[in-house]
Parts: structure tokens; C-alpha cells; sequence
């Protein structure tokens, strides 16, 4: 239906939420909490490293101390993802989320992943699921990615109140400043999108974002709509050289 996007944001995969079966015990000088913490943080310093290998180790051993310990798996789900083991990767994102069901941090990830496997409905649940805890870090970017996921189901209306809610928690996350805009073109309410498209557009003056494919589309049909024709045509001399395969340059081309 949409354009091919970039993939949905995950999580900040450092975060370590709490599992029912934690033990306190002292182990070695420290409790085995801090151990649970401390290989898990270990494994995923390895995931951001690139080492993915490497990374399995410490989260295995986590596992060893505690074999319901959330964070382990969601770590070991995103080393298979970064690995390109779809299976092996949605079987450890199951075993985080029935060990915490609670957590938003792993829903967030895990329906980041069904997105990038085009699987939107089962998505768009996780992704809602994240949402619902108001204590969540990182609400504003699962509600993004939320809204991301109701386009690709063609539930404008969903995902507007999605983007929304976003922007309500962030006012300058760049992505749902973009999508809402382009809703609201498509909804035929160009002076909302040109209030937006202007926000993002502060931002990359700002040199704190850069233009992707939907924001220069976005950027062309506000400009035409506020009669800038020189401001266009530099939006769409963008697209063509920067992305010239995207979905959002040919539906410029049948726009000419």
C-alpha cells in the first residue's frame, strides 16, 4: 500500500525491567540481581558493538542465574534479529514476553520486529500494548511506531491519533511531525500540514535531522500549495537525487 520506510525504532535495549522470579541472593560479593543486570548489560555493550556472537555469552549466562529473566531474552531476540534469524528471534521475543508481559520496553521491540517481518496486525497489537504503561521512557516512540503500523494497515484515522499522542508526549520527534503532515494532505487540510511541515523543517535548519523520502514529498506539496514553485522544484530535485526508487518519487513523477 505504502511506500517501503525506514524500520521501526526499537526500544533503548539497556533498559532492565523487573522479573516476578528474581532472586536477592548474595553471590560472589553481589547480589544476584546485580549479576542478572550486569551480564545482560554486557551482552547487549557486544550487540552494539556488532559482536553479536560475543553477546550471546553473557546473556546466556544471565539465563543461567535466573531462566526467566526478560531482559535476557529480549537481549538474546535482538541478537538473532541483528543476525538475520527471524525464527530464532521471535521465539526469544515470546519467552521475554511471557516471562513480563508488562513490559513496554520489549512490546516495543518485539512489534518492531513483526513490522520489519511486514506482519502489521500482530505489530500494531505489541506496538499498542507498549503504549499503555504512562511510566514508559520511550511512550513517544512507540506511539510513532504505532501510527507507522495503522498506515500500513490504511487506518488513517488510527494512526493520526496515534501520531498525535506522540507529538503530545515529544513535540519534535521528526518522524510523526512528517506523517501527520502527509495525513493531513492526503486529508485535504493543507494549512495543518504546513504548520507541521514547518516544525520539521526547523529541525533540519537546526542540523538535529535530515530530510528522508516522505518529508521531501511532504515538502513539495506544501510548497506548491503556498504557491512556492522554486521551493518545490528544490524538494523534488532532492528526491530524484536522493531516492530516486522511492514510492514517494514516483508518485511525484504522476503528479507533474
Amino acid at each position: 500500500m505504502r511506500r517501503a520506510g525506514v524500520a521501526l525504532v526499537l526500544a533503548a535495549a539497556v533498559g532492565l525491567s523487573a522479573c516476578s522470579s528474581q532472586s536477592t541472593q548474595v553471590t560472589g560479593g553481589r547480589t544476584s540481581q546485580e549479576a542478572l543486570e550486569s551480564y545482560t548489560s554486557l551482552g547487549l555493550q557486544y550487540l552494539r558493538a556488532g559482536d553479536t556472537s560475543t553477546a550471546k555469552g553473557p546473556l546466556l549466562r544471565a539465563l543461567e542465574i535466573d531462566s526467566d529473566y526478560a531482559p535476557a531474552f529480549n537481549g538474546l531476540a535482538l541478537v538473532f534479529q541483528s543476525e538475520n534469524e527471524p525464527e530464532l528471534a521471535e521465539q526469544y521475543f515470546r519467552k521475554a514476553v511471557d516471562a513480563d508481559s508488562q513490559s513496554a520496553m520489549i512490546r516495543n521491540n518485539f512489534g518492531a520486529f513483526l513490522f520489519g517481518e511486514e506482519r502489521y496486525q500482530e505489530a500494531c497489537h505489541q506496538l499498542s500494548r507498549a503504549t499503555e504503561d504512562p511510566f514508559y521512557q520511550q511512550r513517544a516512540q512507540a506511539f510513532e511506531n504505532l501510527g507507522r503500523c495503522y498506515r500500513r494497515l490504511e487506518r488513517l484515522d488510527a494512526a493520526e491519533h496515534a501520531f498525535n499522542r506522540a507529538l503530545t508526549l515529544s513535540r519534535q520527534r521528526p518522524v510523526a511531525l512528517i506523517e501527520l503532515a502527509d495525513i493531513q494532505l492526503i486529508k485535504n487540510q493543507p494549512v495543518q500540514a504546513a504548520i507541521l511541515f514547518e516544525r520539521f523543517r526547523e529541525l533540519v535548519e537546526e542540523k538535529r535531522v535530515d530530510h528522508f523520502a516522505l518529508s521531501l514529498w511532504v515538502g513539495v506539496r506544501v510548497a506548491r500549495y503556498e504557491g512556492r514553485a522554486g521551493q518545490a522544484a528544490t524538494y523534488a530535485l532532492l528526491l530524484k537525487n536522493m531516492y530516486p526508487e522511492s514510492e514517494e518519487y514516483r508518485l511525484y513523477e504522476e503528479s507533474r
